[in-house]
């Protein structure tokens, strides 16, 4: 089973991250390159505000080790492409949430090694002790980096390819992934029980908190509110796949993803309840303007 895991991580991974890639195209950036400012509190503040968010909610949940260095893991990756069917759902700008979730993937293979090393320094403890920063820059920068550019590239010279492909391809993967967080849960399914009275209420904190500080930064950075609401939705949604691929490939560590699936878990209802909330008050809106 740990070898089966293994091995389908990575592949897994690297698939909806090219899947990601095929969704960028350059009228996506025209589309946004007056924003700058707004791209950049998208990217920026999350690496600056989410792992305070982190530390505080394991300080104040005190869980296991395992749990913590799995919310810290949380804390330190990317946006997750389901923040996309998110911002599509609550009709807010998708073309906004695919550029920060594929940039936020291309930034991550420099930013997670930097913020783990923070961690480390902060909780005297190492979340990456199996794995030195270089080696791991250069696995993070394979694991992330290149699938997203392929599919970029794949987008730019073989369009057709991209427009045909990419809804299946993403589709499978996102069906793969949920087999792969049930692998994770039955590998040792009595201790994935054990901690979901601390897991579940971690994850909610971490998952509201989130979301709530992507709304104040959206408000700071832009009046629109479906630009609000998107970067709301990318504060809070992480990449489950990519906590996973480092916890089992790099770290070596299949008790660190466990948080992550009862992130995942968690972070659909809370996400969908949000998105529900937003569109009845952009009803209302509507309604108050026709008067």
């Amino acid at each position: 089973m740990t070898l089966l895991i293994a091995v389908t991580v990575p592949a897994l991974t690297f698939v909806l991250l090219m899947a990601a890639g095929l969704e960028l195209t350059p009228g996506d950036f025209a589309s946004v390159g007056g924003q700058r400012r707004l791209v950049l509190a998208g990217l920026l503040a999350p690496l600056f505000l989410l792992p305070p968010i982190a530390l505080a909610a394991t300080t104040i949940f005190d869980p296991a080790p395992e749990i913590a260095a799995g919310v810290l893991l949380i804390a330190a990756c990317p946006i997750g492409g389901i923040a996309n069917a998110y911002s599509s759902l609550a009709g807010a700008s998708v073309a906004l949430s695919v550029t920060l979730t594929c940039l936020s993937c291309l930034l991550s293979a420099v930013t997670i090694p930097v913020l783990t090393r923070a961690f480390a320094l902060v909780r005297h403890d190492d979340l990456t002790s199996s794995a030195p920063i270089p080696l791991l820059l250069a696995q993070l920068l394979l694991m992330l980096a290149l699938p997203v550019g392929l599919g970029m590239m794949l987008r730019r010279r073989r369009p057709r390819f991209a427009e045909r492909y990419n809804g299946p391809l993403r589709t499978a993967a996102f069906f793969f992934l949920g087999g792969l967080l049930t692998l994770v849960i039955i590998m040792d399914l009595p201790a994935f029980a054990r901690g979901l009275s601390t897991t579940i209420p971690l994850a909610a904190v971490f998952v509201v908190c989130s979301i709530a500080v992507g709304w104040a930064v959206g408000a700071m950075v832009t009046t629109n509110p479906h630009e609000r609401f998107t970067l709301a939705a990318e504060f809070g949604t992480r990449n489950v796949a990519v906590a996973t691929a480092i916890a089992v490939t790099v770290l070596g560590r299949v008790e660190f993803a466990r948080f992550a699936t009862t992130y995942f878990l968690t972070e659909v209802p809370l996400m969908l309840g949000a998105i529900l909330m937003f569109r009845a008050a952009e009803r209302r809106a509507t309604s108050r303007l026709r008067r």
